[in-house]
């Protein structure tokens, strides 16, 4: 797992270095505010992994709700964020392969986080089983994913389809919707999932 991690920071963080970002909107994508902006208890736990340059993390914090952490396995798009979010706690960025971090979150969000990995069966089964032992019972994974048949997608990030992602994290969460996202970015309408799924 440490060569996995270095292998993987290095990857990140010389896309960012080199500017190589596509999947960066610049933004919080409008799927996830308007999940965000229908909370109403900010003292829930938050983690948002895989932020990146964590435009996600800067409007939850914004909306009030301090419990929130961000977590990238890259320094890169972290330094970015302390430096545009000054008053975000420091104890609260964390850089770290998600496999490899402890805690325990009322809730996940993630934007095509689980499509970032390699598509192997083995990584795809450890997102589940991760996921599923940071978010406590009764708690909640919130994301967007690829609707992107997994054959078609040769780079980074790979695609999926929604019963593949429902198989992987049925046994661990209840699916509560797992729709077509409705309100994606112009350029992904029609290529994206929206999913509730709710720890068991």
């Amino acid at each position: 797992m440490k060569h996995l991690t270095e292998a993987e920071e290095q990857f990140w963080s010389t896309r960012y270095a080199e500017g190589r970002t596509g999947w960066d909107i610049g933004s919080i994508s409008t799927t996830i505010k308007a999940y965000i902006d229908q909370l109403d208890d900010t003292e829930i736990s938050i983690l948002v992994p895989g932020a990146g340059n964590g435009h996600e993390v800067e409007y939850i914090y914004a909306s009030g709700f301090r419990n929130v952490s961000i977590l990238d396995i890259s320094a890169y798009p972290l330094k970015a964020f302390q430096a545009r979010v000054p008053s975000f706690p420091k104890d609260q960025i964390i850089q770290a392969n998600v496999f490899n971090h402890v805690g325990q979150y009322d809730l996940i969000i993630e934007q095509t986080f689980f499509c970032s990995f390699l598509p192997t069966l083995e990584n795809r089964m450890l997102y589940a089983e991760t996921m599923a032992k940071l978010i406590k019972p009764g708690g909640i994974l919130v994301g967007l994913w690829f609707d992107i048949p997994l054959e078609e997608t040769t780079e980074r990030p790979f695609g999926g389809s929604k019963q593949e992602y429902i198989d992987y994290l049925s046994p661990y969460f209840t699916v509560k919707t797992m729709e077509p996202c409705y309100n994606s970015i112009k350029p992904r309408s029609g290529k994206e999932l929206f999913g509730i799924f709710v720890r068991k």
